[in-house]
């Protein structure tokens, strides 16, 4: 299935789609053709057959994931009508987010401690990273008003990240694992992050009932939000509006008709029929099939089976036991010692126990493709799913919808979510291991109308519910539950560093300079100065503070600078003349206007600082200066109407553990303009920003469009407003909705000088 020709993820053609799903894994893999060409092929799995459903009832779908390989990703490419957005990964990131934080910090503790998880912090960092990747990706991808769907424990943070971008898009979450108890989810070191993360989506969906309580509670106890029944009320980032945040449950399922279906198929059937006669036609046979995990209780398992063998309650001349157990995280240390014990026991089990030319025990350890695992459930008289601890187990459900002939045995752990479902199974407690052997030795000896009357029961279940309603039922709440809170933020034109070809520049400052009546604003920090550790150390560039004054006495031409430094302080590194306007705290204040400047426009009643707002600002000071006490470096700027938390010369992990502390206090002040930035969070009492500011300026000067320089995510609000005929630049690297981009601030200064070139030209 190879893809058409590559296209931008970027293309500011590009309209978006209306759902996008998020996983840790694109639904197709690469193989190398014998010319050396590239192959994608579809993977196998619930999730890429539910999903491919879903995606013929929309007019655009797309799935953002990893292609499977370390380094450069792939161009974004078409496969079965959906579009495919690769996620880039490092083997760094490989090792840190998947192997690491993912597979030997979250998959332990959330399923109940049978291993102990492991903490690093090097792990969390590269976990934040690559979720802040995917994230990207979906934003990028999901049209206005679209939806987007993330799955499972590795995208734990995605929800939140896409929501602080784009605020008019639905978003679900779907949970594949289980959620722990409240008692064992506190032992995480990021609980709250993680909880903030999937309270980003509208929808948290997962597999069986006490998963969705459990996140429910550790919501309400770690948090503290407001919670009414599974309906949780998130507070938004200081004035933002609160959410609401529904946790259900919706138990997956397979594809169980194509599954029936392949029964019928006659090479199917011979391969059933040639499992047996391989194994020399027993009486019975009996199957385990499982990721070789350490969940899924295959040690209990083959205890259990030893011990039946051991007491003579199973003759290994008429009983034989399958057990396949597909290669896992392999590299993840628990994994291979398992790998080693399993085998271990498997070995001895045979050598007390095996007759020549017949094991005991047949142990598979590969993968088999659909069709082999069919014959497989079609052979076995007894299948065995003892997970310690589940999410779902479609091995179960499979098993079921492979048995059309209504014949076969399922024995059942009760940890396993399917067991919430799939009750005329035999339930076991595999901790038990006495009530274990006696549940195989149950099923071994169940009557063929007794098989019946469960299977069909079971068939009933599996077959009226397969993945297709289930995708369609998460959707369609999904539908009910999204309330996009309003306009996107805006949308990405640049990304990445690359900068703006000079021609192009040079263009655009052409025209634009030749319009009538023109504001040139510009950010100071990271624009006209560079970023110094010590803010009154910073030195502005003299030529470009020089090129702005003799800007600012041209005919038509308005010139600000906008920043959020406080006014004095912006006021006494620039030392700009009276026909330069300076705008502090980010729009909070506003300096002298020159004469011809429309005063009446610049609304100064949000300025005003009642006493009720001043003890407000004092709270938050001293709330922050707490916060910077606990992190040494972190400081604590206190502004006419805000408080501002630096972080850039925090010691260590202080910039980081200072900011997140700052965001959440933010959620506890409805009635503040919280704006976080580089290394900075700002609390504003006062309701403004650079946008605000940009846009009031430009009516005053009765400017007809208007040019900004900017580098930060402050900047952002001017750059999404810009019109038709307005120019932003973006200062350095990083996604930006301006549609421009200069490499630093040392080429701020030439463009400075020619534009104004221009300007006089004209």
């Amino acid at each position: 299935m190879p893809g058409p020709a590559a296209r931008s993820a970027q293309d500011p053609e590009r309209h978006g789609h209306e759902l996008v799903v998020v996983a840790n894994r694109l639904p197709v893999g690469s193989r190398t053709l014998p010319d050396g060409a590239t192959e994608w092929v579809t993977s196998p799995g619930g999730l890429v057959t539910a999903m491919e459903s879903v995606m013929r009832t929309v007019d655009s779908g797309a799935w953002v994931g990893w292609a499977g390989s370390p380094g450069e990703a792939p161009e974004p490419f078409e496969a079965d009508g959906m579009s495919l957005y690769p996620v880039h990964l490092e083997q760094e990131d490989v090792e840190r987010y998947y192997e690491g934080f993912s597979n030997a910090s979250l998959w332990p503790l959330y399923h109940d401690v049978i291993v102990d998880p492991e903490f690093h912090r090097t792990w969390w960092d590269s976990y934040v990273t690559a979720n802040r990747r995917f994230a990207r990706a979906a934003a990028s991808a999901a049209g206005t008003g679209g939806t987007v769907w993330v799955h499972d424990y590795q995208l734990q943070l995605v929800p939140r990240m896409i929501r602080d971008e784009r605020t008019d898009v639905r978003i679900g979450f779907f949970n594949h694992i289980p959620f722990p108890s409240v008692e064992l989810f506190s032992q995480l070191p990021k609980r709250n992050q993680i909880l903030r993360g999937l309270l980003g989506a509208d929808l948290v969906g997962f597999q069986r009932e006490t998963d969705s309580q459990n996140f429910v509670a550790a919501v309400r106890k770690l948090l503290g939000y407001h919670v009414d029944g599974q309906t949780i009320s998130v507070p938004g980032l200081g004035t933002a509006p609160v959410r609401e945040v529904v946790a259900q449950t919706f138990p997956i399922s397979i594809d169980s008709a194509a599954v029936s279906t392949l029964t019928e198929d006659p090479d199917v059937r011979e391969r059933a029929e040639q499992l047996r006669r391989d194994l020399g036609y027993p009486q019975k046979v009996v199957l385990g099939v499982d990721r070789l995990d350490y969940t899924k209780g295959i040690r209990h398992r083959l205890k259990a089976w030893g011990e039946l063998l051991g007491d003579g309650s199973i003759d290994p001349h008429d009983t034989v036991m399958i057990q396949v157990a597909t290669p896992s995280r392999e590299r993840v240390e628990a994994y291979r010692q398992l790998r080693d014990e399993v085998e271990l026991i498997v070995g001895r089990i045979n050598g007390d126990h095996s007759s020549i030319g017949r094991p005991a025990i047949s142990y598979q350890h590969r993968s088999f493709d659909r069709r082999d695992m069919t014959a497989l459930f079609m052979a076995a008289d007894v299948v065995l799913v003892t997970a310690l601890r589940d999410g779902m187990n479609l091995v179960a459900k499979e098993y079921v919808a492979s048995r059309p002939d209504l014949q076969g045995v399922l024995v059942l752990s009760e940890f396993a979510g399917a067991a919430d479902e799939l009750r005329a199974a035999v339930m076991v407690n595999p901790h038990d291991i006495d009530e274990l052997k006696s549940a195989i030795l149950r099923s071994l000896a169940m009557p063929p109308e007794e098989q019946e009357e469960a299977m069909r029961s079971l068939r009933h279940q599996v077959m009226e519910n397969d993945v297709q309603a289930w995708a369609h039922d998460f959707l369609q709440r999904l539908e009910q539950s999204g309330h996009p809170l309003g306009e996107s933020k805006p949308p990405v034109r640049l990304t990445g560093d690359e900068a703006t070809a000079p021609e192009t520049v040079d263009a655009t400052l052409r025209d634009f300079a030749q319009t009538p009546r023109i504001l040139i604003a510009s950010d100071f920090d990271g624009v006209l100065a560079p970023i110094v550790a010590d803010r009154d150390a910073v030195e502005p560039d003299p030529q470009a503070l020089a090129t702005l004054r003799e800007l600012s006495q041209m005919h038509g031409v308005a010139v600000a600078l906008v920043s959020g430094r406080a006014l004095g302080d912006l006021d006494s590194h620039t030392q700009m003349p009276s026909s330069v306007v300076l705008v502090g705290s980010h729009g909070a204040e506003v300096g002298a206007l020159p004469p011809w400047m429309q005063a009446e426009v610049v609304d100064s009643a949000s300025l005003s600082m009642s006493p009720e707002k001043e003890e407000l600002l004092d709270s938050i000071t001293d709330t922050l200066r707490r916060i910077a006490r606990a992190h040494p470096g972190v400081e604590v700027e206190r502004k006419p109407s805000a408080a501002v938390l630096h972080t850039r010369n925090a010691r260590g992990r202080g910039s980081i553990n200072a900011t997140e502390s700052a965001l959440e206090y933010a959620v506890t002040l409805p009635d503040v303009t919280v704006t976080p930035g580089k290394e900075v969070v700002e609390f504003s009492v006062v309701h403004t920003s650079k946008g605000v500011a940009i846009e009031t300026l430009a009516r005053a000067s009765a400017a007809d469009a208007w040019l900004y320089l900017g580098d930060d995510v402050t900047d952002e609000s001017v750059f999404g407003r810009s019109g038709e005929h307005d120019v932003g630049i973006k200062v350095g690297e990083g996604d930006t909705a301006a549609g421009y981009r200069i490499a630093d601030t040392d080429e701020v200064g030439a463009l400075l000088s020619r534009l104004s070139e221009l300007r006089r030209e004209d």
